[in-house]
C-alpha cells in the first residue's frame, strides 16, 4: 500500500515537470530557433519598408524630345525606380479626379532612399499642370529634355502620321499643315508644342528655376553619358552610371543600354525616318523659331545649336 502511494506521488511530480516545460514554450511563442526568428523579422521589416511612393522627380517633357530614352537611362541607376507607363495624371481630367491614391498606385515599389521617377511629356504644354504638381509636392524636381524644336515638330508629325496610317486613315502632308498662304501657320498644334519659352514661362510662375534641370536631347542621342552624369548630380545621386552602360548599335543608328550583362534598345518607333518636309518650308520654320528659341535660351541660361 505504501509503495503504491509513493509511485503515485512520483508520477504526479513527473507530470508537473512536463507541464511546466510546455507552459514555458507556450509563453515564449513556441520558437526554438532564435536565428530563424531574427531572419524572419528582418525580412518582414524589409517588406514593410518597400512601398509605392509619390514621385520625387518628374520628366515633364518635351514630347518627341527623348523622354523615353532619358527615363530608361536613369533607370540604370540602382537608386532609381521608374513608372513604366506614362501616367497622364495631371493633364487628363478623368485621371486627376481619381486622386493621389490612384496616382501613387501607378508608381513602382521602392525602398527608403530610392527615387521614384515618372514621365509624361504631355505635362509640359498643359496649362493646368504646374499648379497641380505643386499641390502634390512643392519640392519635386523637374527634368525637361529638349531638342531642336524644328526637328521635334517633324518628329511629332511623323508619329501622328504613322498612327493615322496604321488605322488606315488619311492625313495631310506636313507642308500643307505647316504653311498657310505662304506663311507659317501659328495655329498648328505641333508648332505650338515647339514654342518652349511659352510653356516654361508658366512653370516658372509656380516653381523656382533651381528645381528644373534641362537635358540636351540632341547631345543625349550623340553621347548619352555626359548628360546622364549631369542628371545624376542634379538629383543628388551617387555616380553609378558609366560609359560602359552604353554601346552604339550600328543597325539602329543610336545607343542602346547595357546593364548586368543584359542589353536593351528602345523600341522600333525610336529613330523612325522623318516624314518629308520641303527645304523651303523647313527654312521658313527655322526663321520663325529664331526669336522663340532666343527667349528660351535666356530663360534657361544656356544656348543650343538649333536651326
Amino acid at each position: 500500500m505504501l509503495w503504491t502511494v509513493i509511485l503515485a506521488l512520483l508520477l504526479l511530480l513527473l507530470l508537473q515537470t512536463q507541464l511546466s516545460v510546455c507552459l514555458r514554450e507556450l509563453r515564449s511563442g513556441g520558437s526554438s530557433s532564435p536565428a530563424y526568428s531574427s531572419s524572419s523579422s528582418s525580412s518582414s521589416s524589409t517588406y514593410n519598408a518597400t512601398q509605392q511612393r509619390l514621385p520625387g522627380v518628374i520628366i515633364i517633357g518635351v514630347r518627341k524630345g527623348g523622354t523615353r530614352a532619358l527615363l530608361e537611362m536613369l533607370n540604370l541607376h540602382p537608386n532609381v525606380e521608374v513608372a513604366k507607363a506614362e501616367v497622364h495624371y495631371f493633364n487628363v481630367e478623368e485621371h486627376y479626379r481619381r486622386g493621389l491614391a490612384w496616382y501613387r498606385a501607378q508608381m513602382p515599389f521602392t525602398l527608403p532612399g530610392q527615387l521614384t521617377v515618372e514621365k509624361t511629356p504631355g505635362y509640359f504644354a498643359a496649362p493646368q499642370v504646374p499648379l497641380r504638381v505643386w499641390d502634390m509636392n512643392p519640392a519635386v524636381r523637374l527634368l525637361l529634355i529638349v531638342r531642336d524644336p524644328a526637328e521635334r515638330l517633324v518628329s511629332d508629325y511623323t508619329q501622328v502620321l504613322h498612327n493615322r496610317l496604321t488605322r488606315h486613315k488619311p492625313y495631310q502632308p506636313l507642308d500643307e499643315l505647316l504653311i498657310h498662304k505662304g506663311h507659317i501657320d501659328p495655329g498648328y498644334k505641333a508648332l505650338q508644342r515647339s514654342l518652349y519659352h511659352q510653356h516654361l514661362a508658366r512653370w516658372l510662375e509656380v516653381f523656382p528655376r533651381e528645381q528644373f534641370h534641362v537635358v540636351d536631347g540632341d547631345a543625349l542621342i550623340r553621347d548619352p553619358f555626359p548628360e546622364l552624369r549631369k542628371a545624376e548630380r542634379f538629383l543628388d545621386l551617387p555616380p553609378r552610371i558609366s560609359p560602359s552602360n552604353f554601346y552604339y548599335n550600328t543597325t539602329k543608328g543610336f545607343y542602346c543600354l547595357l546593364s548586368a550583362g543584359h542589353d536593351k534598345c528602345l523600341d522600333e518607333s525610336k529613330g523612325r525616318p522623318h516624314a518629308p518636309l520641303s527645304t523651303q518650308a523647313f527654312k521658313k520654320l527655322c526663321r520663325y523659331l529664331r526669336k522663340p528659341n532666343k527667349l528660351f535660351f535666356e530663360m534657361v541660361g544656356r544656348s543650343f545649336s538649333w536651326c
